[in-house]
């Protein structure tokens, strides 16, 4: 088993030393293989001389690896094989899943606990894991880190932005799902904030005519033009960016969804896209909104169409957009403005953000969220959310 003299080598000595091959005895040795260094225990076995590895250097210390290069010895005098040993342990080890596969049943599980309604939701996630998500499918789940995310994540970064954030998201919740089912440890590679934050910045939308939402900075400025368009589809559009919904939630609202007294506008589930009722906490200025339209209502729509007993068209909150200086975005990206500035401004809570949004958000205790408790603390969120709009 070599030479007699054992533990050589000190931590002091070995951070000192660019020597390639360190000898600390007992057929111990510290190589230099590329940049990095390895622990490598020589012995005979059969009459062969054998090299078995221990473990990278950044891992495995001084005292860890002359306790396995001490286990190993005794395997060789009780005729054992530690190199055939190790190798029969990896081989009866269950084969660590996938990134791809815990995925792919992550989606199926969704789809059968009908989590998501329609197809639409199903297609996309899959799109994203199997097609923008294939540089690290066959990644251990265990082993997906930092770099892995940003180089899935690059491609589409500052070019197809909206793709690239909802696939970040796709993959927080797959990973978040895997530590909870203990496949995973330590912080989520992909979470924003405090993380990805501080080395993949958004790219800023200003000046950028096919970017759909306007920089969270630029809304009180766009809130005060808005203010001075008259017109029923202004009123629409200030309180669909007041409250976060969706165009059609908007247009829709009909007066007996409205509750002065608790100031909540409570949306049925069949006028919500995720088919689940939603509640909205009604800032002051989104009551005084509706208490002006309540002034002039002529049906049950709080914000009426042209045509007797209709409500207002899509394209009708787009013209009123363009009105106010608001070329170079959408309606439905004043959504995703909320969404950066509750993350990024008012460090809100991922869940309390995504319940603000009526989005199904991922595990049980996120899910949670979406009962009534979380509606005191979503409407600390919307009072701000209205502050920062009013300026």
């Amino acid at each position: 088993m070599g030479a007699h003299t054992r533990n050589v080598l000190t931590v002091k000595g070995i951070s000192s030393s660019k020597a390639a091959k360190l000898r600390d005895g007992g057929g111990l040795w510290l190589v230099t293989k590329g940049k990095a260094r390895y622990w490598i225990l020589s012995y005979t076995f059969g009459g062969r001389r054998r090299e078995m590895g221990i473990g990278p250097l950044h891992s495995v210390t001084l005292a860890d690896a002359r306790e396995r290069a001490a286990k190993a010895r005794e395997m060789v005098r009780c005729g054992v094989d530690p190199i055939h040993e190790k190798r029969q342990a990896l081989a009866e080890q269950p084969k660590a899943k996938t990134f791809g596969e815990y995925a792919d049943s992550f989606i199926d599980a969704a789809v059968a606990a009908g989590r998501w309604r329609g197809g639409k939701t199903e297609a996309r996630w899959r799109n994203m894991i199997q097609k923008h998500a294939a540089p690290i499918r066959d990644r251990p789940i265990a082993e997906v880190d930092l770099e892995d995310v940003k180089r899935v994540l690059k491609p589409l970064w500052g070019t197809k932005q909206e793709s690239a954030e909802k696939l970040r998201e796709c993959i927080e919740r797959v990973l978040d799902a895997a530590k909870v089912e203990k496949l995973r440890m330590g912080d989520n590679p992909a979470a924003w904030r405090g993380n990805l934050e501080h080395v993949m910045h958004k790219p800023n939308a200003v000046g950028k005519n096919h970017h759909p939402a306007m920089p969270y900075s630029n809304v009180p400025a766009f809130m005060k033009k808005l203010s001075g368009v008259s017109g029923v589809s202004a009123r629409a559009l200030e309180f669909a960016i007041l409250t976060c919904s969706r165009s059609g939630e908007a247009r829709g609202a009909v007066w007996t969804e409205v509750d002065f007294k608790s100031k909540v506008w409570t949306i049925p589930a069949v006028r919500m896209k995720g088919g689940k009722q939603h509640r909205v906490p009604l800032s002051p200025p989104a009551i005084a909104l509706l208490k002006e339209m309540k002034e002039q209502s002529v049906n049950e729509y709080v914000f009426p169409g042209v045509r007797d007993k209709r409500p207002l068209s899509d394209a009708s909150l787009a013209k009123a957009l363009r009105s106010a200086g608001g070329t170079a975005v959408t309606v439905h990206g004043f959504r995703s403005t909320f969404r950066d500035w509750a993350t990024e401004a008012a460090h809100a809570p991922r869940e309390i953000a995504e319940a603000a949004l009526a989005h199904a958000v991922g595990d049980v205790v996120e899910r949670s969220y979406a009962r009534s408790d979380a509606l005191d603390r979503r409407r600390t969120l919307m009072d701000t959310w209205a502050q920062h709009c009013i300026g």
